[in-house]
This record gives structure tokens, C-alpha cells and sequence, in this order.
């Protein structure tokens, strides 16, 4: 009875509480969810469902504090937001004539744009992760990796692209990429035979951002799936144990 009484306050306390920050509710739930817990056995699909939030969670917050700070994207040549593809002939011919410091200037404005909007996608991730199911906790416990991070694309994509367009937009005037990228298209569709190019950097931008996102979060949850090193609490060793024993 105490065991389900404190699982159950985890449960209230972690998702539903809007007054303390996650770092707090990590500390909560480390304390309640590891209160008079194993690490072995078959879990309760309370304890599926914890478990699931908590490294979803943990997932998220690291992925958007890496992408949402200085040089997340810039900084990162896995992730580095570079021109569009129809546009590259546009930057091969600039930077022939002698115009490279105006490419790699708009090159890092539109990675400051991502950047910008990142932190954006936290709280629509949180309350994705908040309301899922136990059925839709199984099913990614004992699905294939990269399972969560599909179950976040399909729940939150549409939200969080209809918040990143306006961030990024400002954004992009912001950091004058807008003005950069009128001048660059300008230049380039003057030169004579040259096929002229006008993409839309905002749907590049958000587009761009939103996979470097989701990609972050795999690799995050993939950590917890593969390395038990990375499973921080009881709850978290119990339940990716039992998901590893039914591979």
C-alpha cells in the first residue's frame, strides 16, 4: 500500500505539478520512485509509464539545452544549418567572385534563428510526455529504438512547427538574415544565364530545426535503451532490464 501510495504521488507530483522546474521534479521523482524499489522483476505499467516519462523527459531537456545555446547548431558540424540545397549554385558562384564573408554571415544567422527557437519545443514536448498512456508507455518500451522519439513527432510536429515559424522569422530579421539573403539573391540573380532562386528560409530554417531536435532526443533515448550506465534510478533500471530480457 505505502509503495503504491508513493508511486501514485510520483505520478501526481511529476506530470501535473506546474510550480516547479524540472530539475526539482527529477529530485522528487529520484526520491519517490526509488522509496522501497527493486531492480528486477516485471514492472507495473505504472512503473512502465514513470519510467518511460522520466527518461523522455530527461531526454527533451537535454536536447533543447544543447540546441537552444550559443552555437548548438553553429558549433555542431553534424547539425550546422548551411544553405539550401537549391541554393547552392548561388553560394559556389558568390564565393568565386570574392563574396565568401557575406555566405558565411548568413550561414551563421540562420543557425542563431534555430538556436533562438529551440526552447521553444520544451513545453510542448513535456505536456506530450505528460499525457501519455500506459498502453502508448508499453508499446515504446518494447518497440525498436527510436520508438519515443517517433511517438513525440507524431504528437507534437504540427504544435511545434506552427511556435518555431514566428520565432524564426523574427529571428532571421533579428540577426539580419532576411536582409542578407534579399542581397545575396539579388547579387546572384543579376549574373547573366544564371537560374534565379528564391526559397523560403523560413520552412528551411523550422524544417532543419525541427530534425536536429528530434535527432537529439534519439540519442538520448537510444543511451538509456543500450547503455545501463546511463539508467540513473531503480525505476529506470527495472524497467529497461525487463524491456532488454524481451529482446
Amino acid at each position: 500500500m505505502r509503495r503504491f501510495f508513493l508511486v501514485t504521488l510520483l505520478s501526481i507530483s511529476l506530470f501535473s505539478c506546474k510550480t516547479l522546474d524540472e530539475k526539482t521534479v527529477g529530485q522528487v521523482a529520484s526520491v519517490l520512485l526509488n522509496s522501497g524499489n527493486t531492480t528486477s522483476g516485471t514492472p507495473t505499467d505504472l512503473e512502465v509509464s514513470s519510467a518511460l516519462k522520466e527518461s523522455l523527459a530527461s531526454g527533451v531537456i537535454t536536447a533543447v539545452s544543447g540546441l537552444s545555446s550559443k552555437d548548438g547548431f553553429l558549433g555542431n558540424q553534424a547539425l550546422k544549418i548551411l544553405f539550401p540545397p537549391e541554393a547552392k549554385a548561388v553560394e559556389s558562384k558568390l564565393r568565386s567572385i570574392g563574396m565568401g564573408s557575406l555566405c558565411d554571415s548568413f550561414i551563421t544567422s540562420l543557425n542563431r534563428a534555430a538556436e533562438n527557437a529551440s526552447s521553444k519545443a520544451k513545453p510542448i514536448f513535456i505536456n506530450s510526455v505528460k499525457n501519455m498512456s500506459f498502453s502508448d508507455a508499453t508499446k515504446i518500451l518494447l518497440g525498436p529504438d527510436g520508438s519515443a522519439t517517433n511517438y513525440l513527432m507524431d504528437s507534437t510536429s504540427a504544435e511545434i512547427k506552427q511556435a518555431y515559424l514566428p520565432v524564426i522569422s523574427s529571428s532571421l530579421d533579428k540577426v539580419d538574415a532576411t536582409k542578407s539573403w534579399a542581397k545575396i539573391t539579388s547579387i546572384y540573380n543579376k549574373i547573366p544565364l544564371v537560374k534565379k532562386v528564391n526559397p523560403n528560409l523560413q520552412d528551411y530554417v523550422t524544417d532543419k530545426s525541427m530534425s536536429a531536435m528530434f535527432g537529439e532526443i534519439k540519442v538520448q533515448e537510444n543511451m538509456i535503451r543500450k547503455s545501463p550506465a546511463d539508467r540513473t534510478s531503480a525505476i529506470l533500471k527495472k524497467v529497461f532490464s525487463y524491456a532488454d530480457s524481451k529482446k
